[in-house]
C-alpha cells in the first residue's frame, strides 16, 4: 500500500523539483505515531523527498546523508504538502529541501545522495 500520493511532480524554470503530495489517513506510519492524535514521523516526511528526487532523476540513487534537519510543524492525515527540493551548487546529488504544509514550512534539511552502480 502506498502510504502518500503525489499529486503533481515536476522542474521549475531554475531547475527546482516541486511535488504537490497528499498524505493518506490509513497510512501505517499514523497507526501508532500516536493513537488518538496521529502525526507523520520525521523519517516518512524524508523517505517522501527522497521519493520525488528519485523519480525525476535518471541515476540509481541511495541516501548516504543527511544534514541539518529541522522539523517545525505536524503533518497530520490527510494533509496536503508541498516539497521542493533544489540541487546544491558544489554537488549534483545533493538537494537542499523543504516541506510545506498549510503554507508553513514542517520539515527543511539538506539530503546528500550517492549514485549506486
Amino acid at each position: 500500500m502506498k502510504w502518500y500520493s503525489i499529486t503533481h511532480l515536476n522542474h521549475s524554470s531554475s531547475n527546482e523539483i516541486l511535488a504537490d503530495v497528499e498524505v493518506m489517513p490509513d497510512s501505517p506510519w499514523f497507526s501508532g505515531h500516536f493513537p488518538g492524535d496521529p502525526i507523520l514521523p520525521g523519517i516518512a516526511q524524508l523517505a517522501m523527498v527522497f521519493d520525488v528526487i528519485d523519480q525525476l532523476s535518471d541515476q540509481n540513487l541511495k541516501i548516504s546523508g543527511i544534514r541539518k534537519v529541522k522539523f517545525k510543524q505536524i503533518i497530520k492525515p490527510n494533509d496536503n504538502l508541498r516539497i521542493i527540493a533544489t540541487p546544491r551548487k558544489e554537488n549534483a546529488t545533493s538537494f537542499s529541501f523543504r516541506v510545506i504544509v498549510k503554507g508553513e514550512v514542517a520539515c527543511s534539511g539538506i539530503l546528500i545522495m550517492k549514485r549506486v552502480d
